[in-house]
């Protein structure tokens, strides 16, 4: 049998044909240029940041997608940029077959609003502080009192909780922190008080609110009281 029989030379030939394409057509991928670069937004579509600020930080010093070279692109980079941005939770950049790079961005969500002084910033849904937008304000509870790293994980899971509720997200409209620690709530439609208490029992509490509420509007008592505390456990104690 021989080793070298026409079977085998032309195997060998068609590989390394194979291999000479794939090699040339690489090459000449890569050094081609942009067509063009694409932003899409996932997730919620407040426009905290504008697919024009996302757009300049993927081309960077150059004037259009056009201008860059396929082979000049570092989308681990790109991403890095992208994701240091205060705005931005995560990205993911590529590149698709007909040239066009394109960032997929899911903005950080905010779920309070803190004023401190002068100074006023969101905490997002991780807990971490995120700068206002000049493009859009979020509708999420305004908090007053001072938040430090002993409540801040407490109160960050207390903000989620009514963010992923709808009908605290759209009741509870302000949250202030005592000096002491315990909070005071304000319901959106009504003039009372809510007093929570501290951040402990904080599903407990809520649920017992949300039980009270939906027993008291049926006959129009929530216009009568001035404080609805949830201090105690199992009960709702009303103040007129």
């Amino acid at each position: 049998m021989k080793l070298f029989n026409w079977t085998n030379i032309r195997l060998v030939l068609m590989f390394a044909l194979v291999i000479f394409l794939f090699s040339f057509t690489s090459k000449r991928n890569e050094s081609r240029k942009l067509t063009k670069s694409v932003v899409v937004f996932v997730g919620d579509n407040a426009p905290f940041v504008n697919r024009e600020t996302v757009n300049k930080l993927l081309i960077e010093n150059n004037k259009d997608a056009q201008s860059i070279g396929k082979d000049k692109l570092d989308l681990n980079k790109l991403e890095k940029v992208l994701n240091s941005h205060e705005m931005i939770e995560k990205s993911e950049v590529f590149v698709s077959v007909d040239g066009v790079l394109k960032a997929i961005v899911k903005q950080k969500t905010p779920i309070a609003r803190v004023f401190d002084g002068d100074d006023s910033f969101y905490i997002d849904y991780e807990g971490n502080t995120m700068p206002l937008s000049t493009n859009f304000t979020a509708r999420v509870p305004l908090v007053s009192g001072k938040i430090n790293k002993k409540n801040s994980e407490d109160l960050a899971e207390l903000f989620r909780i009514i963010h992923n509720d709808a009908f605290l997200k759209k009741n509870i409209i302000g949250v202030q922190i005592m000096p002491n620690g315990s909070l005071i709530m304000l319901n959106r439609n009504f003039n009372y008080q809510i007093d929570f208490g501290g951040d402990v029992r904080v599903r407990a509490k809520f649920n017992n609110y949300k039980a009270f509420f939906q027993k008291a509007v049926l006959d129009s008592s929530l216009y009568k009281y001035k404080t609805i505390d949830l201090r105690f456990a199992q009960q709702v104690v009303c103040t007129k």
